[in-house]
């Protein structure tokens, strides 16, 4: 701790970051242990929090990540995709295919942006706002490829006729960027995904990546 910063505010988050890392909750000893402080301590922290609904407890006791975390959660979406359209960009005019930026939202993928080529005479439509399964299509299947490989980097995926017939898919996932989880990909219609898009999906997952540190 400097003295720009604040302990009580370096504390909170730290509860934060705890109960987004379990799924059963903590007890109030059991923040007390993981913080180093004591139970009056965290009484204050959880009280605090609780009115700002970032914070619950259940009938045992238990704290447990509010609903007003996803309020916050929702801002995030607008600063990752201005941070990532550069990149989906020039991917998508050098593909010629649809590009888009993947991120996970509970169970799903959710497509949070997506940018069409300018030149060619037809791509596949892709909306913002398409959820799917993260083990149906590219962009799930990258992601899930990241999350069995942690540490490393897994490359890219391909599928096809998953999501839609006759189309295919190539996505590799984000890495590195701490808080987000999710992946950069193209969609095309082809029988197969011509081979210099996968390495490329991965240069422009890099890519998001980095400006999102």
């Amino acid at each position: 701790m400097t003295a720009e910063t604040s302990q009580t505010l370096d504390r909170g988050l730290k509860v934060l970051k705890l109960l987004a890392d379990t799924d059963h909750g903590l007890t109030v000893t059991e923040l007390s242990n993981k913080l180093g402080v004591n139970r009056t301590v965290v009484y204050r922290l959880l009280a605090t929090l609780e009115q700002h609904a970032l914070v619950r407890r259940d009938i045992g006791g238990r704290a447990r990540v509010g609903l007003g975390v996803l309020q916050l959660g929702r801002q995030v979406h607008p600063l990752v995709r201005e941070a990532a359209l550069p990149a989906l960009r020039a991917l998508a005019e050098d593909i010629g295919a649809t590009a888009h930026l993947t991120l996970v939202d509970g169970s799903e993928a959710l497509a949070v942006a997506v940018v069409e080529p300018t030149w060619t005479d037809y791509h596949v439509a892709y909306r913002t706002g398409f959820r799917h399964a993260l083990d149906r299509g590219a962009a799930g299947r990258a992601i899930l490829a990241a999350r069995r490989t942690p540490g490393t980097d897994p490359g890219y995926s391909l599928t096809h006729g998953e999501l839609e017939a006759g189309a295919c898919g190539a996505a590799a996932p984000l890495l590195g960027v701490t808080g987000v989880e999710g992946s950069v990909g193209v969609v095309m219609l082809a029988e197969s995904v011509p081979e210099r898009v996968g390495p490329r999906v991965v240069e422009a997952a890099r890519e998001v990546s980095d400006a999102l540190r």
